[in-house]
């Protein structure tokens, strides 16, 4: 049983929105859940599994410009900020602390309802 989080952060670090899914399904299908209806935000910076057209073409309509780099098989080329993608640690830095608690390292709870209940409880504990 695995399980994939999506998430949304602020420029700190903290997360503002959280979503559980199942670890065979592919990035843009949470993100779909994850990035409609976004707060007011310079830019969105998201991995290589984000820089479908689908996902662009949502950040454009709520008028947040990507910063996406894209993937390798892509045959149109994207334009990212490479000095502004570097930021993307302060993401990893937050699953890492997450990751610090041991019953979601190792995922104890056979529930997804429960797991979700236990990131959520950890990221309030840890950014509030």
């Amino acid at each position: 049983m695995t399980s994939k989080l999506h998430g949304v952060y602020d420029s700190k670090g903290g997360p503002l929105r959280l979503h559980l899914r199942e670890g065979q399904c592919s990035d843009f299908t949470g993100a779909d859940v994850v990035l409609e209806d976004l707060p007011p935000a310079p830019t969105v910076i998201g991995d290589q599994g984000y820089g479908r057209d689908k996902i662009r073409k949502m950040l454009s309509q709520q008028g947040i410009p990507p910063c996406i780099p894209p993937r390798r098989c892509r045959k149109k080329l994207v334009y990212y900020s490479k000095r502004l993608y570097r930021k993307c640690h302060k993401v990893e830095n937050l699953f890492s602390r997450l990751k610090d608690w041991r019953p979601i390292a190792t995922r104890y709870d056979g529930c997804a309802y429960v797991f979700r209940s236990a990131i959520l409880l950890a990221a309030t504990v840890l950014f509030w």
